[in-house]
């Protein structure tokens, strides 16, 4: 078995962040690592959207991000910490819309390992060197400069090691122009290792250290070290030099510090919530506070002309704005702080990341879930409501007894949310399903943590945003829209055709009818556009009319009872096709007026479909005109390209037959190739839903390279509109798709949107890049704003963070359940609240108006659970919630059916009261049985049965329940009052977390040993394992294959199959009485059989589901995963050997000649644990299409193909099968 791995949705979690002016203009852009992928977003003015701009996958983990700028300069360049075990400098080329490397230095080994750099990373804020460090001992620092040609350069590294220490954060520290500095927290262990009694380990300290990088003898050196608070864990940096006082804040567990080495320390405590459900601390001090401290998790500093101020998140979510009060010393130079405020400013989602934007946004890059962009609307200076804390009015020294403050969280104020990112991490758990048997399945997922959880459901399609929608007199059958004249920024009329008449409507602030443009209303509209610089024309049936600025008209008239059947037209020129099969050709001529060609081509055929190509730029004409055309005699169907220059008009230059009658043509230029020249297509739309693209040749006009896509069962109507500056096609078949270009790849995506019928680009000052199109008896205007995100994303909330759900079979419903963990079940808040009257007048004051999904569930301590079973129907409404009490929690779901109750569907959830995750125990387990009543629309418990450890795996066999509990694997039948447990096998390692049947054969995922095959035997009523696996893996997701094979995922990111012999499989089910399988001896301590490992291959998140499903209508099965970190991929199996000979090669010339961006080894990559074996990286063959014209030509003959048949083929493959 081979399979090819494609990625369907990059991962959306964001890990790291950095901000500069990296294309060199004023514009600021962000940069984000998404765990392998790096993007570059910019914040659109005129939009308040967030791009894309480009995205790149790495092929390593970016750990991570730092941006520079050296002296002077006016860019900014980016480095990269990642696990490659070199230091790689990454410079943004906007022309090719790409990051080049501009540096990559070797200093270690490859791998996150403990004393390899690559986790902290620090700039010098004047641009002259950088540091990276690993969490233990190794320090590097490079200095960064410019050449004669002002390249960027970078020098040896200089060490900075101590063994024997772990590294918490460093930052480069303000010191203007002087040497730079960089501050680390620090601990040395050396003593604490070496002591046996635990002393040294309890007197250990956390040191600030400066380190100075000595320019001048070309050495960095320990210049000063403090011991700081044991429980700081971050560090900010202070503006300096003319800026500000310098120095750092050290950020711990309550309290901000500022140090510095010349002056005294300016201490002042983090505000924090009250909590109505903690005990209040009384005066002896008996009864402490029990809520845990609050510690700084990411933060900002921006500087203005004013001076400066700090944003820091706590890991509640809550910003404070931090200002601090210096007084000037002698000669200029600043001296120490003086006074240090702290004041709340907003509570946002807890974020990895914030950049403030020089154009007042804030951009958020939450840790779990969405995304977000704020505007900044107050400073949150004038807030009289929040208090401000001030350090002058506490005692200073960190040897000082506790203080605690507090504040009363409110809504957002000062910030006001614009755009935002759609996120699925964490993605806990999906299933792909297809309930309403549509063309594709949907993915349906359980995202998000605490009260910010949702339920997604995920199809496949750009995100669509209606306008506006309007009901018309009648059903139209096309609508176009047009400007009054070529200097025209936005269109000027709408112009929709019904059977017999044409409406005109005007575009201004609102949309209204007009009667007094020259159209002409009594008759159906073939095509209107905009000619020359100020003119109109409309073809209708009977003729042409040619529309002057000034209202005056000319008109042609068909000949005869001869009518225009087809017409196709631009700026410029004008074709039309007459029932009898003439081609009539206009051009407009430097006076303005509409000429006829003087001959006509006679068709021998039925003319279905014209399309002329846009004129290129500085050209008086397009030189292409194609013709569609049917010979009902012969049942040919043809495409001929025409020429439209004066000495061989209408002459024909190439042919194309297709087997299927011709609905529409469209030629547009695509700019996919990275370069201001794109690239010319024709796109043909069929009648029997298929669309071919075929690339025309701008010179001979030669038609190359088709590429087919079916579309849906529908005629393919197709219509170039314009999409991010850019023209795109749109195909309107029984579903919109939009064939456009995404940073230099075409892509074809349906659109989540109804059927439309005709469509038309759309600009106006509201809507200065829509679609204006026709449904029914509508006229609708809608916008595609996110190119880039492949799934159209419903959102239900849910109250906890979701852990599994399942499906009833009949009605589609939702079994979800949710557990939370560290926060109260209902009866035990209810008692902390009764027992202190206060503390409910302080919940009413204090949290009686927040809602959880913006600040969190109140904290509780370690083994307190609140969880509920949710019942949520397949249109997203959520039918009925059960809340779990006295501390217990659900931990799994199964459906069911039992022998004896025939015809009713069961829903079975595992829970567990008082686990404890480390070591792993609970006071007792329950399983619960409900029945679905009022057609699946709510839920009835019939009984609970307590067990004994906490129940991770269900799954329905035969008529029963399989139960996973701990280690022990059990069947329970119904019973009248409880479940009945007919069968058990303890011979399990450690924990039961998968389990699939099929038959009589059960597999068991084990949370260590990865999987089980185990026999079920009737006649003794027992559970046989006969094979194992010979490697351990953490499993956290697994489905049955085929009877013999499993595919799965682990913790740590691999993906394996592991197959059972065919022998063996033969020999266990053909074996009579079974007493083989029992007193077969064991192999290597374990079952007596082994597992054939078949692929295995990393895929770079911790794998959370797996599901065999077809993603295409027609296509053939694949296994679609999900990622911890929200990335969603696809395994496609090979199903010929020359396929995988190809594709192996292809990969092995991608690997040499297109390295990862960051350095790391590709192979070594997808071997990350294991060896890669069986799987072939379609992401990596994928980036041939990236390549230069020059290297893509000599890989594709070393293969024996050309350029155009490499990349049909990696189309193909994924088409055929996934997205």
């Amino acid at each position: 078995m081979f399979l090819y791995h494609l990625t369907l949705q990059p991962p959306t979690a964001i890990t790291a962040t950095a901000i500069g002016n990296f294309s060199g203009t004023k514009q600021q852009e962000i940069v984000v690592a998404r765990n392998s992928v790096l993007d570059l977003l910019r914040h659109d003015p005129n939009t308040g959207k967030v791009q894309t701009l480009l995205s790149h996958e790495v092929f390593g983990v970016i750990r991570s991000l730092v941006a520079f700028r050296l002296t002077g300069g006016s860019k900014d360049y980016l480095v990269v910490g990642s696990d490659s075990g070199k230091i790689i400098i990454l410079e943004y080329n906007p022309a090719k819309n790409t990051f080049d490397r501009v540096h990559s230095e070797m200093f270690g080994k490859s791998g996150c390992r403990r004393i390899v750099p690559g986790q902290y990373l620090a700039a010098d804020p004047k641009g002259r060197a950088v540091m990276i460090a690993a969490v233990e001992k190794q320090k590097l620092v490079y200095i960064l400069n410019r050449d004669a040609a002002t390249r960027l350069t970078i020098s040896s590294p200089l060490e900075a090691h101590k063994s024997h220490t772990i590294c918490h954060h460093i930052t480069g520290v303000d010191v203007g122009f002087e040497n730079p500095i960089f501050a680390c927290i620090e601990m040395d262990y050396g003593d604490a290792d070496q002591d046996p009694t635990g002393e040294a380990f309890q007197n250990a300290e956390k040191l600030l250290t400066y380190y100075e990088l000595d320019l001048g003898l070309n050495h960095v050196v320990r210049k000063w070290s403090d011991a700081i608070d044991p429980r700081a864990n971050m560090l900010i940096a202070v503006p300096g030099g003319t800026d500000g006082p310098s120095g750092v804040l050290v950020c711990s567990e309550n309290y901000i510090t500022w140090r510095h080495p010349d002056h005294a320390a300016v201490r002042i405590p983090i505000p924090r919530r009250p909590d109505p459900l903690q005990k209040p601390t009384s005066a002896d001090g008996e009864d402490a506070d029990t809520a845990r401290g609050v510690i700084i998790v990411t933060s900002l500093v921006h500087r203005s002309k004013k001076g400066f101020f700090i944003l820091a998140q706590t890991e509640e979510g809550d910003v404070f704005k931090i200002t601090m009060e210096y007084e000037p010393g002698t000669d200029g130079v600043i001296g120490g702080v003086s006074n240090m405020k702290i004041k709340y400013f907003d509570t946002l989602p807890t974020a990895t990341g914030i950049c403030l934007l020089k154009t007042g946004f804030l951009f958020a890059a939450s840790e779990f879930g969405d995304h977000y962009l704020y505007q900044i609307e107050n400073m949150g200076d004038d807030e009289e409501d929040q208090p401000e804390f001030q350090a002058a009015d506490f005692p200073q020294g960190d040897d000082e007894e506790d203080i605690t403050v507090h504040f009363v969280p409110r809504g957002l104020r000062n910030l006001s949310p614009v755009d935002e990112l759609e996120s699925i991490c964490p993605l806990v758990d999906a299933k792909v399903l297809n309930p309403n048997q549509v063309d594709t399945p949907n993915i349906y997922a359980l995202c998000g943590r605490g009260a910010r959880s949702t339920f997604r459901i995920l199809r496949h399609g750009l995100e669509v945003s209606e306008m506006a929608v309007s009901e018309l007199p009648g059903n139209p059958n096309a609508v176009w829209t047009v400007k009054s004249s070529a200097r025209e920024e936005y269109d000027a009329y709408i112009i929709v055709s019904f059977l017999d008449s044409t409406l005109v409507l005007s575009i201004g602030e609102t949309v209204e009818e007009v009667t007094d443009t020259g159209f002409l209303n009594t008759t159906p509209t073939l095509t209107v556009a905009q000619l020359g610089d100020d003119a109109l024309v409309q073809v209708y049936p009977r003729g042409i009319r040619h529309i002057r600025a000034d209202r005056r008209v000319s008109e042609w008239k068909t000949p005869g009872n001869k009518a225009i059947i087809k017409a196709a037209c631009n700026q410029r020129q004008v074709i039309i096709a007459l029932s009898g099969g003439e081609l009539v050709y206009f051009e407009l001529d430097n006076t303005g007026q509409l000429n006829e060609y003087q001959e006509r081509k006679q068709m021998n055929a039925l003319v279905t479909a014209l399309s002329i190509g846009p004129i290129p730029e500085g050209r008086q004409r397009s030189k292409f005109l194609a013709v569609g055309s049917t010979d009902p005699t012969a049942g040919v169907h043809t495409v001929r390209m025409m020429s439209l220059d004066p000495d061989t008009c209408l002459n024909p230059l190439g042919i194309q037959s297709v087997n299927a009658p011709i609905e529409s043509l469209a030629i547009a230029e695509m700019m996919d190739t990275a370069t201001s020249v794109g690239t010319m297509y024709i796109n043909i739309g069929l009648q029997n839903g298929v669309l071919l693209r075929n690339t025309l040749d701008t010179v001979s006009g030669t038609l190359s390279d088709t590429r087919v896509r079916f579309l849906g069962a529908r005629p393919v109507k197709l219509h170039v509109v314009r999409i991010q500056g850019s023209s795109a096609v749109l195909a309107l078949s029984s579903r919109p798709w939009l064939s456009f270009t995404y940073q230099s790849r075409n892509k074809l995506i349906p659109l989540s949107y109804d059927m439309l019928e005709f469509g038309s680009s759309f600009c106006s000052e509201q809507c200065p890049e829509g679609i204006v199109a026709v449904a029914g008896n509508t006229l609708r205007i809608v916008t595609v704003d996110k190119l880039g995100n492949v799934f159209h994303q419903t959102s239900i909330p849910l109250k906890y963070t979701p852990r599994r759900f399942a499906v009833h079979p009949s009605s589609g419903n939702f079994v979800i359940i949710e557990s939370e963990h560290n926060t109260w079940c209902p009866s035990e808040k209810a008692k902390l609240l009764g027992q202190d009257p206060d503390a409910m007048d302080t919940d009413e004051a204090a949290t009686g108006e927040l809602p959880p999904e913006q600040f969190g569930l109140p904290k509780a301590d370690s083994g307190k659970w609140a969880s509920c079973i949710r019942l949520i129907s397949n249109d997203g409404e959520t039918r009925g919630v059960v809340e779990l009490d006295d501390n217990e929690a659900a931990f799994s779901v199964a459906t069911c059916y039992f022998n004896g109750h025939p015809g009713e569907t069961f829903v079975v959830v595992g829970t567990a009261a008082d686990v404890i995750l480390s070591p792993r125990s609970c006071s007792k387990g329950f399983l619960h049985v409900f029945r679905f009543v009022e057609d699946g629309n709510a839920l009835e418990l019939v009984h609970k049965t307590e067990i004994d450890e906490i129940p991770y795996a269900l799954c329905a066999f035969q008529g029963r329940l399989l139960v996973g509990v701990g280690k022990m694997l059990r069947i329970y039948d119904i019973g009248k009052k409880k479940l009945l447990r007919k069968c058990e096998n303890k011979q399990f390692p450690n924990c039961i977390v998968t389990l699939h049947t099929q038959g009589d054969r059960i597999v068991v995922g084990d949370i260590q040993e990865s999987v089980h095959y185990c026999a079920y035997r009737h006649f003794d009523n027992r559970i046989v394992i006969f094979a194992d696996d010979t490697m351990p893996r953490w499993i956290t997701a697994t489905t049955m294959v085929d009877y013999d094979t499993v595919l799965g995922g682990d913790k740590f990111g691999n993906v394996f199959v592991n197959r059972l012999p065919q022998d063996i499989s033969e020999e266990v089910d053909e074996d009579p009485t079974g007493n083989k399988l029992v007193y077969e001896k064991g192999y290597l301590q374990g079952a007596p059989h082994k597992v054939q490992h078949v692929v295995d291959f990393h895929v770079g998140a911790a794998v959370t589901s797996v599901n065999k499903t077809s993603l295409v209508p027609g296509g053939r099965e694949v296994v679609v995963f999900t990622t911890f970190l929200g990335s969603i991929g696809v395994l496609i199996p090979f199903v010929s050997k020359e396929d995988v000979d190809f594709f192996q090669t292809l990969e092995m010339h991608l690997r040499s000649d297109n390295p990862p961006l960051c350095g790391r080894d590709h192979l070594m990559y997808r071997g990350y644990y294991i060896p890669v074996k069986g799987a072939v990286d379609g992401d990596l063959c994928e980036q041939f299409n990236l390549l230069p014209n020059e290297r893509k030509r000599r890989i594709a003959e070393e293969l024996d193909r050309s350029v155009s048949e490499v990349s049909k083929k990696l189309e193909d493959m994924r088409n055929r099968t996934a997205f």
